[in-house]
């Protein structure tokens, strides 16, 4: 198994993680507070209510949103036509990130958006009955929110370290460039060297294992401070 951790291996297992860490970062900043926004908005009249179910429906679409189609979306606008193609991002590790956010950004506002539709009314009445200000509810809102919030962050970046389509089609696949983990593994199945596929998807595996297991003690650490407390 370890035989190809090469210098080139090292240099694709680095770059998804940089660019998944990256995109779900990105992600988490738009995701969170948009979530966390839509729930508090109390629209009292027609259009408003149905803006807000428009804009929710939306979202909940994005979330399950096809990787090609987000690709072709974000190559159409970066291509040489297009409105930014004067970026020249296409084929690069900045447009691979774009794809990402793309993608994740509605899997995490939409889990925490459900989340504080579930709990958002009670912490606020808490937060009433104790006279907390505007702020204080909203601290007191993202803290009891914290497990659902972080289940979102971690599912965003499950969602990105697996994804291939949109990628491989802005991104290129470029050697020593542009290469990820899950292009390289399809690229190494269309080129028969099924073994060495084999070992990155274990590689993969054991990456997305250890990050499961880093929240699962993280998440355990705050029970205990909070039974402390």
């Amino acid at each position: 198994m370890f035989e190809i951790l090469d210098q080139e291996t090292l240099g694709i297992i680095a770059t998804t993680m940089r660019m998944t860490i990256t995109s779900t970062a990105i992600s988490a900043i738009l995701g969170i507070p948009f979530g966390l926004f839509l729930e508090s908005v109390r629209p009292t009249h027609w259009l408003p209510r149905f803006l807000k179910w428009l804009t929710v429906s939306i979202n909940r679409t994005l979330m399950g949103t096809p990787p090609v189609v987000a690709g072709l979306v974000v190559f159409l606008l970066f291509m040489r036509n297009g409105p930014f193609g004067a970026l020249r991002l296409l084929y690069t590790f900045e447009i691979m990130v774009i794809a990402q956010v793309l993608l994740v950004t509605p899997i995490i506002s939409g889990i925490v958006y459900t989340a504080a539709t579930r709990h958002g009314d009670r912490i606020r009445a808490f937060a009433r009955t104790m006279g907390a200000s505007r702020l204080q509810t909203r601290l007191l809102l993202l803290k009891e929110l914290g497990n659902e919030i972080f289940f979102a962050t971690i599912t965003g970046f499950g969602r990105a370290m697996s994804e291939v389509g949109a990628i491989v089609m802005v991104g290129g696949n470029i050697r020593h460039h542009t290469r990820v983990m899950t292009g390289t593994i399809m690229l190494d199945v269309n080129r028969g060297f099924r073994d060495q596929a084999i070992q990155l998807g274990i590689i993969l595996m054991l990456i997305a294992f250890t990050v499961q297991i880093i929240a699962d003690i993280l998440r355990r650490r705050e029970r205990r401070l909070d039974e402390n407390f």
